[in-house]
């Protein structure tokens, strides 16, 4: 569970990031999956509630332990459930939308967002900066970061963001293989921080989704410049945009297909004042995609607001990867999230036309999995796809990463799959694909 903590990086009025609440053992109770959330923070100031990246957690019946993760990688004053596309009205979750209320922006001409498949020129990943973020699991959640850049530096270029004074210490846990960019940060979660790249005329540009530490909810000066910074080092263009997101809420095809959960985007603690068909026009001009498949995601119960990335995610064109609880676990609004998204994919198509594929790949059993915390995330879908190799989390439970990895390699043939321990990344609300960022190559 994220605290507020005074004294934290950058002041008063700063949440501890993404850290498993130290109090609790795993078999004392939970609060409540269905609290109210905290009311949205004022504009322009961090708000001071508790939040976790993840703070939904199961309770198995008479089993007297948590069971860690949802199926989002996921504030807003009303915490919603998942809409039930069968009922839901013109506009909502999964139906298509009503008329625009202003005049769509033009798709931008040979704007394309490649898939993750395609060949990179480089990984961005970021090194935890702060004790005052991670406290007592700051070693920890090093190690494991060390662990993904030395797996993907052994595959294709890393370039590690690393905060002043902090080289050294990177240098000794990643290895020669893991190249050090020397740039102030917050926080490991690149995949939010750095720009999303799209490729036109030839050449990569940067989109900058303007990151706000997911709607005001942590401190992020050093965090928001980071786009920036990337995109000065290497020359490369700022697509500029009213939108202001993050890339775990993003998940393309590379042929135009645009998967969002709308908790993420279309939010008033991102995009106030913004409709869906406004946020949808502008993500087709930034990205240059033509179709966007909306699923519903959960408002408040995290602090990303439900990211598709630990929910749903293209394995290739046309087949869609989605999580799904562990049998047995009691509903919750995670598992009516993934069942929305269920109902939504099975009637979608993508920017071709063309119906999608839905592989379910189930959670591990929470007794066996070996990670603790109110934030752990045991969803499988938060993979990242490199050049030569597909990097997964491993949870403990081996009949449930055996599997996960055997439809890994039977969907990823060329590429070899390459599992990970990441236990205090997980405890964070986070997985390998929240901890790095692709750039394509040009």
């Amino acid at each position: 569970m994220r605290w507020f903590r005074s004294g934290a990086a950058g002041g008063p009025g700063v949440f501890s990031a993404r850290r498993p609440r130290a109090d609790r053992s795993p078999s004392e109770p939970v609060p409540s999956a269905e609290a109210d959330p905290p009311p949205a923070p004022p504009e322009n100031t961090v708000s001071q509630t508790p939040l976790a990246r993840r703070t939904v957690l199961r309770s198995l019946a008479g089993a007297g332990v948590i069971a860690l993760g949802a199926t989002a990688c996921a504030a807003d004053a009303e915490a919603d459930d998942p809409a039930d596309p069968a009922t839901a009205p013109s506009g909502a979750p999964g139906q298509p939308s009503a008329a625009p209320t202003e005049p769509p922006a033009a798709p931008a001409r040979g704007r394309r967002l490649g898939g993750e498949w395609e060949k990179h020129e480089r990984t961005f990943m970021a090194w935890p900066a702060s004790e005052n973020v991670w406290g007592g699991q700051i070693g920890a959640v090093r190690k494991d970061i060390a662990e993904v850049a030395r797996a993907v530096g052994q595959r294709e270029p890393v370039v590690l963001l690393v905060r002043p004074g902090q080289e050294a210490t990177a240098r000794n846990a990643c290895g020669s293989d893991v190249e050090l960019l020397s740039v102030p940060v917050d926080d490991l979660w690149a995949r939010d921080t750095v720009p999303v790249f799209v490729e036109e005329g030839g050449k990569v540009k940067g989109v900058d989704f303007n990151f706000s530490g997911w709607g005001g909810k942590q401190e992020h000066t050093n965090d928001a410049r980071i786009a920036r910074a990337v995109l000065d080092k290497y020359g490369i263009e700022r697509v500029e945009t009213p939108l202001t997101a993050e890339g775990g809420s993003f998940e393309t095809d590379g042929q135009g297909t645009l998967m969002v959960t709308e908790s993420s985007v279309v939010n008033d603690n991102r995009n106030p004042g913004r409709t869906r068909d406004q946020v949808e026009e502008e993500l087709k001009r930034a990205l240059g995609v033509s179709r966007v498949i909306w699923l519903a995601g959960v408002r408040g119960k995290d602090i990303t607001d439900a990211h598709v990335d630990c929910l749903a995610r293209f394995a290739a064109p046309g087949v869609v990867f989605l999580d799904r609880a562990f049998p047995g676990t009691p509903a919750d609004v995670w598992s009516r999230s993934a069942d929305q998204a269920r109902s939504v994919l099975a009637e979608a198509v993508d920017a071709t036309g063309r119906k999608l594929k839905v592989v379910e790949i189930g959670q591990p059993d929470p007794d066996k999995i070996t990670g603790r915390g109110d934030s752990f995330v045991s969803s499988y879908m938060n993979f990242y796809i490199g050049n030569k190799g597909v990097y997964l989390p491993l949870f403990g439970d081996p009949r449930a990463d055996d599997h996960a990895q055997d439809v890994f390699r039977d969907h990823f043939p060329g590429r070899e799959i390459v599992p990970l321990g990441i236990d205090t990344i997980a405890s964070g609300g986070g997985g390998i694909h929240c901890a790095t960022h692709d750039q394509p190559a040009g």
